[in-house]
């Protein structure tokens, strides 16, 4: 006897109880799909697929990419954040998206709380960018024409990070430019080719091809210190503008009450891909700087990142 149970109804209870955990498949059984808040072609695009297809190799299961643009990244997050919390979400976060927009909208339409941290990816410095044709050739430049021309000249976003950037360099350049955002910064980056924007501010590897080539003329970069992948340009503090940071960042969330134990695969497996040499080299060639740790680091992090730019939101008085 068992708690008042026959023993022989209670060994079989048990072994059916056994069978059936030992019958559950082993996460992951079936693919992932990984949420790109952002259209295909830009700087989150290209390193959501580039991290996907390693994440694919190690889980044993395809990655699927699924781009749901929009709203500065809004649309994809709030999508995530109503998936199943079963470990078969994920999402690409950005420091634009998970940052600013909860003060920047009034409802993105999820907040941070919705989810759950899985891995910090990497830092990324905004690279400030012309047209090859333009009259600027330095931050001087196109501070000089600005001011000549108040109110005249636009300027394009792709995302609300890329878009606050900006909204800083006029705030502290003290020029008047009109914002005109787009969905992507393959659509900014159009635009800003066809002459349309006179500057914008994005991640390095939506630029990188066309800044070698030309098409593109890079003025200065956004972090504190020099990017490795730029070396000859300034930061905006060395440009003179003194106190200027705005280094984006992203990582990997998953929809909140995620089983513990599916935050600690895919933690373990993307702290091993971003360990790896060949990782780390692609990211430094596209100007990113790999991170890794925790999902309590990043978890930390992430709300701190909130508190500073929805700060700097609400005294600038910023509007979607």
């Amino acid at each position: 006897m068992a708690f008042g149970i026959p023993l022989g109804l209670f060994l079989a209870g048990a072994g059916r109880r056994v069978l059936a955990q030992s019958a559950a498949p082993a996460y992951p059984s079936r693919p992932v799909h990984f949420v790109v808040p952002f259209a295909a072609g830009g700087g989150a695009d290209v390193i959501a697929r580039f991290i996907g297809g390693k994440l694919a190799a190690a889980l044993g299961q395809p990655v699927v990419i699924e781009n749901r643009a929009g709203a500065s990244g809004n649309i994809g997050a709030a999508a995530a954040a109503r998936a199943a919390s079963d470990g078969y979400t994920i999402l690409f976060a950005y420091s634009g998206t998970h940052a600013i927009n909860p003060t920047l909208y009034q409802e993105p339409g999820f907040r941070n709380s919705d989810f759950a941290p899985v891995i910090m990816i990497a830092t990324v410095p905004q690279v400030l960018t012309v047209n090859s044709n333009f009259g600027a050739r330095s931050v001087a430049d196109l501070i000089a024409l600005a001011k000549a021309r108040p109110g005249a000249m636009n300027f394009a976003s792709s995302a609300a990070f890329n878009q606050l950037a900006a909204v800083l360099f006029n705030q502290m350049a003290g020029v008047q430019a009109v914002h005109v955002p787009y969905t992507g910064a393959a659509a900014s980056t159009t635009a800003l080719i066809a002459g349309d924007v006179a500057y914008q501010f994005t991640d390095p590897p939506a630029v990188l091809s066309l800044i070698k080539s030309g098409r593109l003329r890079a003025l200065a970069v956004t972090s504190v210190k020099r990017s490795a992948l730029f070396p000859d340009l300034p930061t905006l503090v060395e440009a003179g503008l003194d106190g200027y940071d705005a280094t984006s960042w992203n990582g990997i969330l998953v929809p909140a009450n995620t089983p513990a134990t599916v935050i600690a695969r895919l933690n373990a497996e993307l702290n091993k891909i971003l360990m790896a040499a060949d990782v780390r080299a692609k990211l430094a060639e596209l100007g990113y700087d790999q991170v890794g740790g925790s999902p309590e680091q990043f978890g930390a992090y992430l709300i701190a990142q909130e508190a500073k730019w929805g700060i700097l939101v609400k005294a600038a008085n910023l509007k979607p």
